[in-house]
């Protein structure tokens, strides 16, 4: 029979059950399941490993909890920005270099430590914070641009209107300048004739001789 252990938990043991508990939410199984499988791999009870979870490790990893939830639902996560998110890379494999570097020869060496871990994941929710308000001013500025189109597509159409009734007035004064051109002439003519003939307007509008 497998003895249960009862001493302190590592930082590489907080890791597992970090790990194995995001992969369960994201699967969409229970988080029972998980403190039994990681109670198997660590021999402890599944209660010790859930009382773990939920007293220590829980807190550190609120981001990607919420991140998982996202991906078990379906929900399409934002992606970040390819040069943000590869700067955040180069830094995490630094800070994991150095903390190998500076590991003694007889410890027990880790891939990622604990912090490196909470540092990074923070990072990753400040990235995709940032990709998100970005989306959302996009999305508004997109709302924006579609409103100044239809307010100048109405303008389009009164600029139309105006230069429509425009012409329109200018006809009529070209109509009206030649019509007082022709009552100009029709004086002119009825001096010249004398007083035998009158001249008058026909209905066109042309000047017309008439006996008195």
């Amino acid at each position: 029979m497998t003895t249960l252990r009862q001493d302190a938990w590592t930082q590489d043991e907080d890791l597992l059950l970090a790990e194995v508990v995001l992969r369960h939410i994201r699967d969409g199984s229970t988080q029972l399941a998980a403190f039994e499988e990681v109670g198997q791999k660590l021999s402890r009870t599944a209660a010790a490993c859930g009382f773990r979870w939920n007293s220590a490790v829980r807190k550190q990893y609120k981001s990607a909890i919420e991140i998982a939830k996202k991906q078990r639902k379906g929900e399409k996560a934002v992606e970040p920005p390819k040069p943000v998110l590869e700067a955040v890379e180069k830094k995490f494999k630094s800070k994991v270099e150095k903390v190998d570097q500076s590991e003694q020869p007889n410890e027990s060496k880790s891939l990622v430590s604990f912090d490196s871990i909470i540092e990074f994941l923070s990072s990753v929710e400040s990235i995709v914070k940032n990709a998100e308000n970005l989306s959302e001013e996009n999305e508004a500025l997109k709302n924006e641009i579609s409103e100044l189109q239809k307010e100048r597509n109405e303008l389009l159409i009164k600029v139309e209107k105006l230069t429509e009734n425009y012409h329109l007035i200018e006809e009529d004064y070209k109509a009206l300048i030649e019509i007082m051109e022709r009552a100009r002439k029709m004086i002119v003519l009825q001096e010249e004739e004398g007083s035998r003939f009158k001249f008058q307007m026909d209905k066109n509008g042309n000047l017309e001789r008439v006996k008195k």
